[in-house]
């Protein structure tokens, strides 16, 4: 599927009613549209969150053991499903993938990753403070570390690459604002 496309024709049924949808223009973007009931399907974009949290002068990294990324590093992250909080995926996200628990801080940013780039179009990144828990790898990382910023992995996304930078800029690890 063409994650660009407003219109996408595998969407061939409306869930409404059941009847074949079309495609028309619908604002300034081609949509597919129920001509029985006008529902019209307005494609969705894939919503990530993830947490910084530094410990000790270090970043808790986790290497991917899926793609996009497979085998590099980057920050506890996750999907948001529909209903959730995101504030609540990352913490759960950060402890699936890390077995330590976190506690939101703030908000550090919201990126916008390009379709051509695979998974989420929308990350919202959270500051998080370590609470608890034992380091160990699960879910779908295969290794999780503090990392001091001289000595990182190969990073997977631009968005753990901002989020070093910042810290590199700031001349240490001690706050995201």
């Amino acid at each position: 599927m063409n994650q660009l496309n407003s219109a996408p024709e595998e969407y061939a049924y409306c869930p409404s009613c059941a009847a074949s949808m079309t495609t028309r223009l619908v604002g300034d973007k081609p949509r597919r549209v129920c001509p029985e009931c006008n529902f019209i399907y307005f494609t969705d974009p894939k919503v990530a969150v993830g947490v910084a949290v530094v410990q000790d002068d270090q970043i808790l990294l986790v290497r991917r053991s899926m793609n996009p990324g497979r085998g590099k590093w980057s920050l506890p992250a996750g999907y948001v499903d529909r209903g959730e909080d995101p504030k609540e995926t990352a913490v759960r996200e950060c402890f699936e993938e890390t077995n330590l628990t976190v506690a939101i801080s703030g908000l550090i940013d919201v990126y916008h990753n390009a379709a051509s780039q695979g998974g989420a179009s929308i990350f919202i990144l959270y500051q998080a403070q370590l609470t608890g828990g034992q380091l160990q790898a699960g879910d779908d990382a295969d290794a999780a570390g503090f990392f001091a910023l001289d000595q990182l992995p190969e990073i997977a996304f631009a968005s753990t690459e901002d989020v070093i930078n910042r810290l590199k800029a700031d001349g240490g690890l001690v706050s995201f604002s």
